[in-house]
């Protein structure tokens, strides 16, 4: 005959602790990755902590200047390589229509911030079911790009060496840019890859176009980011490519959450229910004896 391995209560015992701990530990990371009815205070908090944070780090980047300008130049080159430098071009042009110039100029300086927060209210007032996520993917495209400013300082067009491009604020005399004028001392100049102008309107746009239900709206969303994209260039702030690093940190951002959520922002629920009383107790759990069922409350 074979031998029969009994299990002692007393081993049942000791081992019933550390199952509980595991479950209720997974139970944890399950709520963690469920959205929640955001909290207006802890959103407030969280976006102001986290955008000092980010000027914080992205100004302590060491200005580079002799990187970033051969930096700058290299990337000239590559896309004159690929046909596609036409920034200097779009730079004269548009700066010889003074109202059109100095409108691209406060619009760089302002509407990057003004919508983008215009995009999170609507998404905590419409959409609370998908409103930490879709901030999970802005704020994870944000972290990246804070990497790229330190790995690869570049110097934007305006400040290429033996360039011809054009400081739209500086002639101009319009407050455009944080790294122009009397405030350039407030911001790194050499940390224009990848451009987060178009990083964040990108993320604007499909959010609108993807969670607005009348058309013109849609369309607008449509629209931002690809007028942020001739802002941008006209004001010789950035080049093309910088661009496709913004896009491309977003892509990150929104791979974050899909891994976290499991599923894209948009398609999670619009509206989350309020959490019952009884909502924050565990399930109880019930375990098969050999005298039968037993009833044990997860603690």
């Amino acid at each position: 005959m074979g031998e029969t391995t009994v299990t002692k209560p007393e081993g049942l015992a000791a081992a019933l602790p550390d199952r509980v701990a595991a479950e209720t530990e997974r139970g944890q990371l399950r709520r963690l990755r469920t959205p929640r009815r955001p909290r207006f205070w802890f959103e407030i908090l969280l976006i102001a902590v986290s955008y000092w944070t980010y000027s914080l780090v992205r100004n302590a980047v060491p200005e580079q200047r002799a990187e970033a300008l051969r930096n700058a130049d290299w990337i000239w080159r590559v896309e004159h390589h690929l046909g596609i430098a036409v920034e200097e071009s779009v730079n004269h042009a548009v700066n010889s229509v003074h109202w059109l110039i100095v409108g691209m100029n406060y619009y760089y300086a302002t509407l990057h911030f003004i919508v983008t927060l215009g995009v999170l209210v609507w998404l905590y007032r419409r959409h609370p079911g998908r409103y930490a996520a879709t901030r999970l993917t802005l704020f994870a495209t944000t972290a990246v790009a804070l990497v790229g400013y330190y790995l690869y300082p570049l110097a934007p067009p305006r400040l290429m060496n033996g360039g011809a491009f054009i400081d739209t604020v500086m002639v101009h005399q319009t407050w455009g840019s944080m790294a122009s004028g009397d405030l350039k001392h407030m911001s790194n100049q050499y940390a224009a890859m990848p451009s987060m102008h178009i990083g964040w309107s990108v993320w604007c746009g499909l959010t609108i176009f993807a969670l607005a239900t009348v058309p013109w709206a849609r369309v607008l969303g449509l629209l931002y980011p690809a007028l942020t994209l001739v802002v941008i260039v006209a004001t010789a702030n950035h080049f093309w490519l910088d661009a496709v690093g913004g896009v491309l940190c977003l892509a990150f951002g929104f791979t974050v959450a899909r891994l976290w959520y499991g599923r894209q922002p948009y398609a999670l629920p619009k509206v989350v229910p309020t959490r019952r009383p009884d909502e924050s107790r565990p399930p109880a759990r019930v375990e098969r004896t050999r005298g039968g069922c037993q009833r044990s409350e997860m603690p």
